[in-house]
Order: C-alpha cells, then structure tokens, then sequence
C-alpha cells in the first residue's frame, strides 16, 4: 500500500535539539519550532492510549523532516527505531491522501499490520501508521487534512 503524496521522512532521537543540529549549516531554513503533545491514538487493537513526544518539522523544499523525541511510548513505536549510532534514526515515510474514507477501507484489505491511528473526527486531521518495516524497513504514514490545514503545515 503505497499512495498518496510522499512528502515526509520522519526520524527518531533520543535527544531532539542534537537531532535538530544535525541540520544546522545544512539547509536549515530558519530556527525551528518544538511542540510537545500528549497524543491520544488507538493501537492495533483499538485500546487508546497516549504517546508523549516533543517533535519537530523541518521543511527543505518540499520534503518535510519529523524529528521525534518519544517522552512516553506505551506502543514501542518509535523505541524500536533501530540505532544506527547517531542521534537521528530513520522511522518513517508520510503520504498524504486525498480520500480517506476510501483509503480507510482498503487499509483493511491490505496486509501491513495497522500500529496505530488517530482520527480526531470531522474536518480535523486524521492519520495512521502501517508497519512497513519486513517490506521496506519502515513504517508507513498516511495523513488526511483538509488544504486550508495543508497550508498551515507548509508554513511551519
């Protein structure tokens, strides 16, 4: 299941400012913002739980960087992130679609493990990870938002 708009990779650390300084004098396109958020998602088998995390966006172009500091991760999903003896590791790539109750459906005919998701409802935005990681050695996000929420992102 590969679809959508490819324009997110996201990274792990264990500390997100030496991730971010990996960045400095390399495209770094202006001083960052950090956010934390408790984040209410459901894990594969529908419990909700909350993941605390710090996190980062970094736009280079049309590529947008997540830089990720898991402060509480009760689904494991960001501590499984091999090391690869930095302080960035690679965890996922992000799709936006279009049509996400279309997309919704077929996530259940497909046969990447779902590892959690998030749908706040209505217009607001809505996402899931697949678990990638045997076929391609990552997980695979999907976002859905509306474009108004597209161009507030961009502008991050």
């Amino acid at each position: 299941m590969l679809e959508g708009q490819l324009y997110q990779l996201g990274f792990v650390c264990d500390n997100l400012e030496e991730g971010i300084d990996q960045f400095r004098g390399r495209g770094l396109p202006h001083e960052p913002h950090i956010i934390e958020v408790d984040q209410p998602v459901n894990g594969p088998d529908g419990r909700e739980v909350i993941n605390k995390v710090r996190l980062c966006f970094i736009w280079i172009g049309d590529i947008q960087y997540e830089l990720i500091q898991a402060i509480e991760d009760p689904l494991g999903i960001y501590g499984n992130a091999p090391s690869n003896g930095g302080p960035l590791r690679f965890h996922q790539v992000c799709f936006r679609v279009k049509d996400w109750a279309d997309f919704r459906k077929r996530v259940d005919e497909q046969d990447l493990p779902l590892a959690m998701e998030r749908d706040m409802g209505g217009d607001n935005l809505k996402f899931l990870y697949l678990d990638g990681r045997k076929q391609f050695g990552h997980y695979l996000e999907y976002t859905w938002m509306t474009d108004a929420a597209w161009d507030q992102i961009r502008r991050m």
